[in-house]
């Protein structure tokens, strides 16, 4: 544990922020120089098979130190941070034993303020670690890499601790939805693993959002708005009617649990020609086909009595939910409950509104659950995470490996 901080605090120095406009992979030079960083780590600590590929995936092995067989398991996180907010030169700060109200972030006027974020009320006592109000802090996912090079480190200093092979597995551009793109499933070589990508201490999640991502394109006409009447068609006034169509309960400001959503994240406007770009989430597959076709029938609408069609829409299938791959193993479920049993941590099971490696992974013949990172705001300038939840994660790792090896012994 005592390099934990310091190994997180290292990590959050790299610029990793994942770039959508380049279709390269890695798609940021930041990316690069992380993994090349933790290749080098992996080496230090004496694991076998240390590899990083053209494509910016870091694997490694752990041998087994037990005389019989046992599954071989991976833990997978991401180096990349969100585009959301800059991942450029991150300063955390510690605030040591937080006893309550708002924490200043850095020297302006950005507070975390429980007022916004009332988990912070169930932290008094806890070191918590932020950003300076002006970047993110980079826990998503940072904490995760951190969390599963320290528990590595661990075993490898206890080798009373019985454990099977243990794969890891450091992806890039997760945040951009490529993570599990390139990732080699055979090479990695693992029966299954879990993302270390999660939120709070006790997050067990192993169900995710059906995903899509829909393009709707207005085409105007611009003329000179003096000789206007009866010929200019403003497509910014059409697709400000579209969005006004959308039902207003189904957005992300509005949807919690297994609700899902319609959620605008940008638009591009212009008399000629607009463009609204939405993602659609649901955990039912019936319901994301329903979210399509309610588009499909507005677009319809939008274009009928038209000469000529002036709105065109465009959806891309983006991941699907885990959960059908994953809960045909329960065993994998059950050693991840026993082992934040075994670390006083109750599992909290509950499922990620979004998506992570594990998501694509699990389809492609690598069952792969989420835990817990102890973090909290990701994405964004008022990210926070604990030292007690990072200590806890090692822990949970750590007993998930000894889990593994009790359970096939």
């Amino acid at each position: 544990m005592t390099n934990l901080i310091d190994r997180f605090l290292k990590y959050v120095t790299f610029d990793t922020q994942s770039d959508p406009s380049q279709g390269c992979c890695p798609s940021s030079k930041g990316q690069t120089q992380f993994a090349q960083f933790l290749k080098q780590e992996l080496t230090d600590l004496g694991l076998t098979n240390v590899t990083l590929d053209d494509n910016g995936y870091v694997m490694a092995t752990l041998p087994s130190n037990v005389d019989y067989d046992v599954p071989a398991i991976g833990f997978i996180a991401h180096m990349d941070t969100a585009p959301d907010a800059s991942g450029a030169n991150v300063k955390p700060q510690i605030v040591e034993n937080y006893q309550g109200g708002d924490i200043a972030l850095g020297k302006g006027d950005e507070v975390l303020s429980p007022i916004h974020y009332p988990d912070l009320h169930q932290l008094h006592g806890h070191d918590i670690i932020t950003t300076d109000g002006t970047t993110l802090l980079g826990a998503d996912n940072k904490a995760g890499i951190a969390e599963i090079m320290s528990a590595v480190e661990y075993i490898i200093g206890h080798p009373e601790i019985p454990h099977g092979d243990i794969k890891v597995g450091f992806t890039p551009d997760e945040e951009i939805g490529r993570g599990a793109d390139l990732f080699n499933v055979e090479k990695f070589a693992a029966q299954w693993a879990y993302t270390v990508d999660g939120g709070p201490v006790g997050e067990l999640e192993f169900e995710n959002f059906n995903a899509a991502a829909a393009t709707v394109e207005f085409r105007g006409v611009n003329v000179h708005p003096g000789t206007a009447k009866g010929k200019m068609v403003n497509s910014m006034t059409l697709a400000s009617r579209f969005q006004a169509e959308m039902p207003v309960d189904e957005t992300p400001e509005h949807t919690e649990g297994y609700e899902g959503f319609y959620h605008l994240t940008n638009a591009d406007m212009s008399v000629a020609k607009s463009t609204l770009h939405y993602i659609l989430r649901d955990f039912d597959q019936d319901g994301l086909d329903q979210k399509k076709a309610y588009l499909m029938d507005k677009v319809d609408t939008f274009n009928s009595g038209s000469k000529s069609p002036r709105v065109t829409l465009t959806i891309k299938d983006n991941y699907s939910n885990m959960r059908e791959q994953v809960e045909v193993y329960p065993h994998i479920i059950d050693i991840a409950k026993q082992a934040m049993l075994a670390c006083g941590v109750t599992p909290d099971i509950k499922p990620i509104r979004g998506g992570t490696d594990g998501a694509r992974l699990s389809f492609m013949g690598l069952p792969c659950p989420n835990v817990f990172t102890g973090g909290y705001n990701f994405h964004g300038i008022h990210e926070f995470i604990t030292v007690q939840g990072m200590q806890s994660a090692v822990k949970v790792v750590v007993q998930i490996a000894k889990e593994t090896a009790i359970r096939y012994r």
